[in-house]
């Protein structure tokens, strides 16, 4: 593979494009220093106590919890809600934004659920969090389809017992423990009507597209939960568009496609000096 080749391959198709799709998985975060839970071990490294419960992110991100064991389900959430809130996102998320806005218009679409994008300024109306946010909460039953913000929740933990100390956040309607408003695992409960707006957007965005004036850049998207990678793919039929593929490990591509095996921040980086 000739990387240098790639990535003026990728600057070449981001330049001759008039819109940018941008679609993201957890590795676009992992240059700001979050982690993307990357097999069981990944997760385990993250969080030794789901080591001894002998659980998998998969097992742990589960609505399952709240009902279980809430102290231990805010916990888990409530350390990456903490640990969202301090992160300042990365550099290369500011010079995507820069190249994103040159153009006549660009999208997000993200599985991440840290609100990074966001926080690097990028129009909250214009991305899609397909698992939601992490930001907002809702009732675990739920009572109602409504849901509110967690900017005035604050979570504290003990980490020896990884257990969240009350006051949990509770639902205002009927007073039960709350959930992150995140599509988690075996969840037949979340509530999407935030995200069915922002896909609503999405669709409006794809409608004024012709066919090949559109560069998609996925980044971080990885193979265990293809939501990303698959959507990417899909789209780069539909649009005729060549997929722009940043992923260190899983870089490989459909026909046409362009690989860059390097991390989110560097990729973006090697492309913007050939723009």
């Amino acid at each position: 593979m000739n990387l240098e080749k790639a990535i003026k391959e990728a600057a070449k198709e981001i330049k001759e494009k008039n819109y940018i799709l941008i679609t993201a998985g957890a590795g676009m975060g992992v240059d700001s220093g979050l982690p993307d839970f990357r097999g069981k071990e990944g997760f385990w490294r993250a969080y030794p106590f789901a080591k001894k419960l002998n659980v998998s992110f998969e097992e742990m991100a589960n609505p399952y919890w709240f009902r279980k064991d809430p102290k231990l389900a805010w916990a888990f959430y409530g350390h990456r809600l903490n640990l969202y809130r301090k992160t300042t996102p990365h550099e290369g998320f500011y010079k995507l934004l820069s190249i994103a806005s040159q153009k006549k218009d660009y999208f997000v679409i993200t599985s991440n659920v840290d609100g990074q994008f966001q926080k690097a300024l990028f129009n909250e109306e214009k991305i899609d969090e397909i698992h939601g946010s992490i930001h907002y909460l809702q009732c675990q039953t739920p009572c109602t389809k409504e849901i509110w913000s967690a900017k005035d929740i604050q979570i504290e933990i003990d980490m020896e017992n990884f257990k969240a100390l009350d006051p949990l956040p509770l639902c205002p309607y009927c007073k039960k423990v709350a959930r992150p408003n995140i599509l988690m695992f075996g969840d037949f409960g979340w509530i999407f009507e935030r995200e069915k707006m922002q896909r609503e957007r999405l669709y409006n965005f794809l409608n004024q597209l012709d066919k090949k004036d559109l560069a998609i850049i996925e980044i971080g998207a990885g193979e265990a939960v293809p939501t990303i990678r698959l959507t990417s793919e899909e789209l780069a039929i539909e649009y005729e568009a060549r997929l722009i593929r940043i992923n260190p490990r899983d870089f490989n591509t459909p026909q046409n496609g362009i690989a860059i095996p390097l991390t989110a921040k560097k990729a973006i980086e090697e492309i913007e000096k050939h723009l």
